[in-house]
């Protein structure tokens, strides 16, 4: 009894160390290596699992980058692993960049990595460039509006060949700079033109004036060409702004006229309310003339003799405007 219980504890143990063998040590792993010609250690398959790091993310990778021709070491690869890079596409990247003969080492391809930037992408891009459209039409637009001087609009879109930089990748700007770059130019190309029919008849004027700017600067990319796609014509702008100035005139001046018609009307209700003043003073003066009589009377001043005498001028007075004045329903002669 006590020796088939020894048998089982040592079966046990057994079992115990391949488990933890074949655990930290990928056997295929490391003899794949050896038959590729990579000198892995078994130490170091044991410290990538202690260490957390997959071993196969590392050896694959450095497989293909031995059989490339490329010089790499597991530290390396684990380094850049451990700092949170994708270490199967800088290999990929790199043995790109080797075989189309584009200088990149692997502490730049590791940078540009690290740096959120596509590297291989960009290795891609180095060998066929890239066509962007400006401006991007999955933005809102697919033209760039700008008014030549003589008011006409016209609406032109570009077509930008580039390719990455590798060595200003890692911190130079993004496509959106490029576009917005040649927009301007568009721009400014249109405005400072005194004919839109000199930009139809000449659209590479648009392609020189931009090219001349060096747009790339400070970008991860440089530009190959800037090819005009298409212009076309569009509104009147010069004739549109006269129209809108002129209707705003015509407003201000409606306006002003109708505050000069309020102002007359209000002068004019003055001019009634001075004349109807002026009447009443009249009337309150003539109503004085019968106390003005009656007071020249009662001291001596007047006697019934002129005061007959001057109603019969006032009633010859009134005889002689009544004939002078014209009776209704007559003619003048």
């Amino acid at each position: 009894m006590g020796g088939d219980y020894l048998a089982f504890v040592i079966l046990i143990l057994l079992f115990l160390i391949v488990f933890v063998f074949v655990y930290f040590i990928p056997v295929r792993l490391w003899i794949a290596a050896l038959t590729a010609g990579v000198h892995v250690s078994l130490p170091s398959l044991i410290g990538m699992r202690l260490r957390r790091v997959p071993p196969s993310v590392i050896v694959n990778p450095l497989i293909n980058a031995t059989k490339a021709g490329l010089s790499l070491t597991t530290n390396e690869l684990e380094a850049h692993y451990l700092a949170g890079g994708n270490v199967f596409q800088v290999v990929q990247a790199l043995i790109s960049a080797d075989k189309a003969n584009i200088p990149l080492t692997f502490e730049r391809a590791a940078a540009i990595d690290l740096a959120g930037r596509d590297v291989f992408e960009a290795v891609q891009m180095s060998v066929r460039p890239k066509v962007i459209d400006a401006p991007d039409p999955n933005k809102g637009s697919d033209t760039v509006a700008a008014v030549a001087m003589d008011g006409i609009q016209l609406r032109a879109k570009a077509k930008v060949t580039v390719k990455a930089n590798l060595d200003r990748l890692v911190g130079g700007a993004t496509e959106e700079t490029i576009i917005a770059r040649v927009g301007e130019g568009i721009v400014t190309t249109i405005g400072s033109s005194t004919s839109h029919k000199k930009v139809l008849e000449n659209p590479d004027l648009i392609s020189k004036t931009v090219l001349e700017k060096g747009l790339d600067s400070g970008t991860g990319f440089e530009i190959l060409s800037i090819d005009v796609a298409d212009v076309d014509v569009g509104e009147n702008i010069g004739a549109k702004l006269q129209i809108d100035q002129a209707n705003a005139d015509k407003q201000i001046a409606q306006a002003k006229a109708e505050e000069r018609k309020a102002m007359a009307i209000a002068l004019e209700q003055e001019m009634r309310a001075r004349v109807e003043e002026m009447r009443a003073r009249v009337v309150e003066a003539e109503a004085q003339v019968p106390l003005a009589i009656a007071e020249a009377f009662r001291a001596g001043r007047l006697g019934v003799m002129d005061y007959y005498t001057m109603k019969n001028i006032m009633a010859d007075t009134e005889m002689r405007q009544s004939i002078a004045k014209p009776q209704p329903g007559s003619k003048e002669i």
